[in-house]
This record gives structure tokens, sequence and C-alpha cells, in this order.
């Protein structure tokens, strides 16, 4: 409803116009983790940015903000004044993962740590799909009519094609029973994971009708165009806002992950709610679109999941289908879950 909207000031995203990883390693450490597979931590001071990192910053985002109204222009989304946010961060946010990060990170390197034997297996005997030529003939493929129909041995150095996106819904309803630190943890450890194992992971946050004048908010926490070791602690500036447009959300980030070059895309939804926005974004006709959103991108590769964890379980069920629903009843289990479900896709 408008009256949870929340008063922005003007940010440094508000120019655009509104109308319109590391290498695999066997012994589980990045460029960013430390001894003990902990993370290293870097200085988080905007004002130290050289004039030419701050250039590309303002360029990244800027064509982030092109993208998604590209996106969406052929959608009934297409009004809808929308900025992307890329959110800085600050000293507390590091404290804030570092804390968390001691908590989550001996569950993640143990899952990790069963799945990297099986990463090694799996690029020496499997064989990449969709791909123009190869020693092996995909009769499925021919439906997708892309040419891509052949198969061939990965290379030993080959990482299997995985590409994830999490999408976290910022809604005011989220701020309820502990929803939002549970998703933080599970987003944490999710991140966590895919450096460990080399996955490249898209990770954004959005709300609707924080004002007039923006009516959808994209916050890109991470992204796979632009890999930063301090994601990291942009992740903790996380938090509950207003409203929800889940379908724009879904749309933009499905169609970034369908433009994306891994044979495997996941993206995972976690929300507590069925979407509601003005005007009248909601009930069956917001549902409808969410549905009709999920099946053309399915079509085009994407394999969606939606992680339940609040009141309207049913909806979401509903909405998603049974074989793309997790109901996440016990939140304390929802960082592993999430982490032994992304495994399974690996």
């Amino acid at each position: 409803m408008e009256e949870q909207g929340i008063a922005l000031k003007k940010s440094v995203d508000s120019d655009e116009s509104t109308s319109d990883v590391s290498e695999h390693s066997t012994d589980m450490e990045s460029s960013d983790m430390g001894e003990e597979g902990t993370p290293q931590y870097h200085q988080a001071n905007p004002d130290t940015m050289s004039k030419d990192a701050e250039q590309k910053d303002r360029d990244f985002r800027k064509k982030l903000n092109r993208d998604a109204r590209e996106i969406v222009s052929n959608s009934i989304h297409k009004g809808v004044k929308l900025i992307v946010h890329r959110p800085e961060y600050v000293l507390e946010n590091e404290q804030e993962y570092a804390s968390l990060s001691n908590e989550l990170m001996p569950i993640v390197r143990e899952i990790a740590k069963k799945t990297l034997p099986l990463l090694e297996h799996e690029t020496s005997s499997e064989f990449a799909r969709n791909h123009y030529y190869g020693s092996k003939f995909q009769a499925d493929s021919v439906a997708y009519r892309d040419f891509r129909y052949f198969a061939k041995k990965r290379p030993p150095t080959e990482s299997p094609s995985l590409v994830v996106g999490l999408r976290i819904d910022e809604s005011a309803s989220m701020a309820a029973f502990g929803r939002l630190e549970a998703a933080k943890r599970a987003i944490l450890a999710v991140y966590e994971f895919c450096q460990i194992c080399n996955i490249p992971i898209l990770i954004y946050g959005d709300t609707a009708d924080v004002s007039r004048l923006e009516q959808m908010s994209i916050y890109a926490y991470a992204d796979c165009d632009k890999v930063d070791a301090n994601d990291r602690f942009r992740l903790m500036g996380i938090r509950a806002r207003s409203n929800n447009r889940d379908g724009m959300a879904l749309r933009i980030m499905a169609d970034r992950l369908a433009a994306s070059s891994q044979q495997t895309k996941l993206l995972i939804s976690i929300s507590d709610g069925q979407p509601k926005a003005m005007d009248d974004y909601t009930g069956s006709y917001a549902i409808q679109d969410m549905q009709q959103t999920i099946a053309e991108y399915e079509r085009k590769g994407i394999t969606f999941l939606a992680a339940a964890i609040g009141q309207d379980k049913d909806v979401i069920n509903h909405i998603y289908g049974n074989e793309r629903f997790l109901d996440i009843t016990n939140l304390t289990e929802l960082p592993a879950k999430l982490v032994r479900i992304i495994a399974r896709y690996v």
C-alpha cells in the first residue's frame, strides 16, 4: 500500500530517466578466501575509489537500468517507473557480514567439500550439452531451434555449466517473524558456496511503490557482469521496504539469466507472500502475470524454484506449482537447505 512507502532522497541512480569468479580450486579456497576458507575483507571506503573506477560504476549502473527497462518494454510493466540501484556498503555491513559468516561458513564449507569432488568427476567424464558441433547428437534439443543440437566432452579444466539467480522479496512484511534475517543468512550461504565452487551468481532484491516517481526498485547486490569481492558486504543491506511486484522482478532476472552462456540456469525466489503493488497489481491479475512469465522463460531454459517463508505458502504453491515449490517451515534450516538444493544442480 502507498502508506507503507518509504520516502527516498535523490540517489545516485536517479539521474536515469524513469520513463522509460575466481578460478576453481580443489582446496576450497578462492582469491577472496584466506586460510581455513575464511573470507578476506576489503576496505569499504568509496572516497578512495579512483575517478576511473567511479565512472565505471556509473556506467555499469546506467547499463543495468537501460537493460531492465528494455526487458519489460513489451510486458504489462512497460509504464512502471523503474530504478535499478547498485547499493553501497559501510563498515557496519562488513561487521555484520563477519558475524554471520563465522556462524555459516562451517556449514557452507562442509557442503562444498562434498560437492567439489563431484565437480572434478563431472568435468572429466560428462558431456556438455547445447553446442553447435560435437561428437554426440541430442535429438531432444531440436525443439529449441537454436541449432545447438550436439554435445561434446568437457575438457578437464571446464567447470560444469551452471548460473544461479537469487531474487529476494524486500516487501515490508519480510520484517516479521525473523524472515528477513533468515533470508539474509541463506543468501550469504549461497553466495559463498558459489564463490567456492566457481559458480556465477546474480543476486537482486526488489520492492514496489517507495514513491510515485519510483514505482519499482531493483537492488543489484551481486551481478555476473561485474564480479566484486565486496558484494558480500552489499548483501547485508537487504531490508524490508514496501510492496512487491513479483512478476516484473522475475522477468528482469530471468531475462538476464537466459542471456548467459551457462547450460543450467537456476532462478530461486525467496518470498513470504503473494504479489501486491499499486494500482491494481494483485490477485488473479498479478498471479496470471507471474505464471505467464514463468512459462515464457522456462521455454528459454530457466529453472524456477520458490522458497516460501511466510503465511501465504498456499498461494505461492499455487503460483509456482508443486514441482517448483519449497516449503520452508523452519527458517533456521533455510541456509543449508538452499545450498544443498543448488549443489544438486552442479
